[in-house]
């Protein structure tokens, strides 16, 4: 079942900040912040953010091999486990 999101109007926010912030750092999730019944805004934690982050630049790796895969580009698995178990041979140098 989806998890329905936090939302807290832009009022309540301005009243407690400090509550709002407390929640999202416990949570770590998102919290949606509305103005006139709309989603605004969206407050994460600062793990949640990195993490994000994280995950974004991960996607963006997995497509550039897969763009390289598709153009034939890159390295065989063959010659890079070669590689890896000459490095892990002569301890990383």
């Amino acid at each position: 079942m989806a998890k329905v999101p936090k939302l807290v109007p832009i009022s309540d926010l301005r009243q407690d900040a400090a509550a709002v912030m407390n929640e999202v750092q416990k949570t770590e999730e998102p919290c949606f912040i509305t103005q006139r019944g709309r989603a605004t805004a969206v407050l994460l934690s600062l793990v949640a953010y990195e993490r994000s982050q994280q995950e974004k630049e991960l996607l963006h790796l997995l497509a550039a091999g897969e763009k390289e895969i598709a153009q034939d580009k890159g390295y065989s698995l063959g010659s890079v486990l070669r590689e890896a178990d000459a490095l892990l041979e002569n301890g990383g140098t």
